[in-house]
């Protein structure tokens, strides 16, 4: 089975080597047929602390680090804004 990749923007340093990751996806309402956005926060695993807030970053499935950090970070696609 393949790993899932998520892409995201950075919102969160959340303490030593782990960011918060927030996925946002567009999808079709059912009644409305109009399109809105859905959002996912997740945590990732950045073992080198490179992300920072604001970076575009894209992270890939792992085994599960912690309770709630199954991701770990891939690569840097965009530095955000300092």
């Amino acid at each position: 089975m393949p790993k899932r990749q998520i892409t995201g923007t950075v919102i969160k340093r959340a303490g030593d080597k782990t960011a918060t990751l927030l996925v946002e996806r567009r999808v079709l309402h059912p009644r409305y047929h109009k399109t809105v956005k859905r959002f996912k926060k997740y945590l990732i695993h950045d073992e080198k602390n490179d992300a920072n807030v604001g970076d575009t970053a894209t992270a890939i499935e792992c085994r599960p680090l912690s309770k709630t950090k199954t991701f770990r970070l891939l690569e840097i696609l965009k530095r955000g804004e300092v």
